[in-house]
Parts: structure tokens; sequence; C-alpha cells
């Protein structure tokens, strides 16, 4: 696990999903598909936080909105407990998202296998696999960008849609042969 303060790791992925931005009113659905949880896990938790106060939920119509609840007072400790262990993917999100030619981006290595539950020491750095054609001075910032929000150096390798999809050379197979977290870049932050 990335925490081992936290009960699951679901619970920290929709904390940094909501800490994060505690700007912005999520539905559970946008979570859900956010976070890469099941909708029910993400009601659960939610239910959880919201009982604690930890997050402010209202419905609007069918819809239930979340956000952070900014004045809690863990809201700030929590924070960056979340930006250090589980904010990697939020981050980059935020960072590829502006980022042309991305088509696909992957966290993978060592904070992969830790947030795929694999045991181990916490990770010094965060790899990321972006398939595409960009700009890789753009993605090189884009890393940057994330660096300093997650307090991490990210190691950004950037390989071809034909490479990634043929499989065959020995970095693609050992990076596919290892626990993957897909980044959502459908949606920015």
């Amino acid at each position: 696990m990335l925490s081992p303060l936290l009960r699951a790791p679901a619970q920290g992925r929709l904390l940094a999903e909501l800490l994060l931005h505690p700007e912005r009113e999520s539905t559970l659905t946008e979570l859900a598909r956010r976070t890469g949880d099941p909708i029910g896990t993400v009601l659960r938790e939610v239910d959880r936080l919201s009982a604690s106060e930890l997050v402010l939920d209202r419905k609007v119509g069918q819809a239930r909105l979340v956000q952070a609840n900014i004045d809690h007072p863990l809201a700030a400790p929590l924070t960056q407990i979340m930006m250090t262990t589980y904010g990697a993917v939020p981050a980059l999100r935020e960072a590829l998202t502006k980022v042309p030619g991305v088509q696909a981006a992957y966290v993978f290595g060592s904070w992969a296998a830790r947030a795929s539950g694999e045991p181990g020491p916490f990770p010094k750095d965060v790899d990321v696999l972006v398939v595409g054609e960009p700009d890789r001075l753009s993605v090189f910032d884009a890393a940057a960008a994330a660096e300093r929000l997650i307090g991490r150096p990210v190691n950004p390798t950037v390989v071809s849609v034909e490479r990634w999809a043929n499989g065959e050379d020995g970095f693609v197979q050992t990076v596919r042969n290892g626990p993957l977290v897909p980044i959502d870049l459908e949606e920015g932050l």
C-alpha cells in the first residue's frame, strides 16, 4: 500500500481526488471513474467521510455532489499525506491532459507496485509511460509540474502507439508484465 495509515487503497484514491481539488464538486459516478473503483465502494467511502464531515455533500436532483471540507481540522494534514502518497495519478492526469499528442499514460514501477498492493518500501520516484506522439519537451515539463506537486521525482518515458501496440521490445514487455496504473486522460482536473 502507498499509505499504511489508511484502511484501504480505495480510501486513499478517493481522498486524493477530493482533497487535492477542494474547489471541485463531483458526482459519485465521476469519482468512481477517476479512482477506478466500483460505485458501491465510492458510495461507502463517501458515506464514511461525510459522517466525519471531511467531505460535504448535497443533492441536486438525483445527483449527489461531493466536495472536500477544507475547514475540517484534518483537511490540511490529510491533503499533504494524500499528495505524497496517492497524488501521483491526479497530478499526472492534470499535467498530461494539457499535452497534445498523448494517447494514453500509465504509472509503472515501484509506485504502481505499491498501489497494486505489492509489499515494499515507499517509492522514491514515480515512473510514467506516455503513449503517443507528443512533443517530448512538453512531456518533461508536465512531469516537472507533477513532481512539484507530489514532492517525488517523476520519470517519463515516451513510446509510440505502434511500439506500445506491437509490444515486442524488451522495455515494453517488461512494463506490460508489471503492475500498471492507467491515468484517465479523458477528463483533466
